[in-house]
């Protein structure tokens, strides 16, 4: 097939970029050549950016595709201006939307492509569900050809996936852990989530490409395994080979005291917080082959060892750091005080 990938260079698109040109696929991708990918010398490159719509007409000229991915779309703009650009150049456009659409609080613990969407916590989550709606009015009245596919959390090699981080990544809990400090932890720990290593994710992703049954669908893509934060802390103590030390707070707190910039109020309540079950049925009566195979504690194994070995990946954090150490400074003293009136 003859595909063009918006992006290319993120966690997802870049391991279904590796495995389409694994698979023999005509690739190009349009992006603005600014991060490299291990497949470039495989892929056609269309250096733009996709938000000057008019170069990106004259630099696709008469082009046709068979299959579109975006992966950078998160605003109804940006849809809007895809829609002009490939009617009638594509027979599929396939948009990423997400998992954190669903409406929250959960009205059932198991999610489903069905579930209501609707999140008045987060901004990004909202934009999510107009592009959406965008998308499925231009099929439903101009045969638009679009498939949306919602991932949850989805990681690879070059980020452990944590509850909550500062603004430079999880290096800090992963430093904080080393050097025996506690760990906060929203909640009590015992909600549940969803993790999905990205090459597993790659694999349910490419069967819906060029797939009849799949236009004027969406689809959830994730891990059938939904491990309790604990539990997913734990792992990465396993694999860090030190004691999980954790501190737990209340989420609403945390989001309340948190600088503005790491906007807890969206990844936390909005998301993170609320225990999230998928149900992929629907994805796996198009892709019958697709299995997610990578166990959590295999793949953060693997995070690990590429984050150790990789001093560019680990990029500290001190205002993080002495925040976490405010927040259960504050959490302490306010029991002394409640215990000593």
């Amino acid at each position: 097939m003859n595909i063009l990938i918006i992006g290319g260079t993120g966690t997802i698109s870049s391991a279904i970029t590796r495995q389409l040109v694994a698979n023999g696929h005509h690739l190009w991708q349009l992006n603005r050549g600014t991060r490299q990918n291990q497949a470039s010398v495989h892929v056609n490159q269309l250096c733009a950016d996709i938000n000057d719509e008019e170069k990106v007409r004259r630099l696709l000229g008469d082009m046709q595709f068979d299959v579109v991915c975006e992966f950078i779309g998160f605003l109804p703009s940006q849809v809007e201006r895809d829609i002009r650009l490939f009617t009638g150049r594509t027979k599929q456009y396939v948009y990423i939307s997400s998992a954190s659409a669903y409406h929250k609080p959960n009205r059932h613990y198991l999610i489903n492509e069905g579930t209501t969407l609707c999140n008045p916590y987060w901004e990004y989550s909202r934009n999510k569900i107009a592009c959406e709606e965008l998308l499925l009015h231009s099929y439903r009245n101009n045969g638009f050809p679009v498939t949306i596919v919602r991932p949850s959390h989805t990681y690879c090699e070059r980020s452990v996936p944590v509850g909550l981080h500062g603004k430079n990544g999880s290096w800090q809990v992963l430093k904080r852990m080393m050097e025996g400090k506690h760990i906060l932890v929203h909640g009590d720990g015992s909600s549940l989530w969803t993790l999905t290593w990205n090459e597993d994710f790659a694999q349910g992703f490419i069967g819906l490409l060029g797939h009849p049954k799949a236009i004027g669908e969406t689809f959830q893509i994730m891990s059938d395994e939904s491990l309790t934060w604990n539990q997913i802390y734990e792992s990465i103590a396993n694999a860090l080979h030190v004691t999980y030390r954790p501190y737990y707070v209340a989420s609403d707190f945390l989001a309340s005291v948190a600088p503005k910039d790491y906007d807890l109020t969206g990844n936390l309540i909005g998301d993170k917080s609320a225990s999230v079950v998928f149900d992929c049925s629907k994805l796996k009566k198009l892709v019958p082959n697709y299995c997610a195979t990578t166990r959590f504690d295999i793949g953060v194994g693997r995070c690990i060892d590429y984050i150790l070995h990789h001093p560019e990946e680990q990029i500290e954090d001190a205002e993080f750091d002495s925040w976490c150490d405010r927040v259960i400074e504050a959490q302490e003293a306010a029991k002394n005080q409640l215990l000593h009136l």
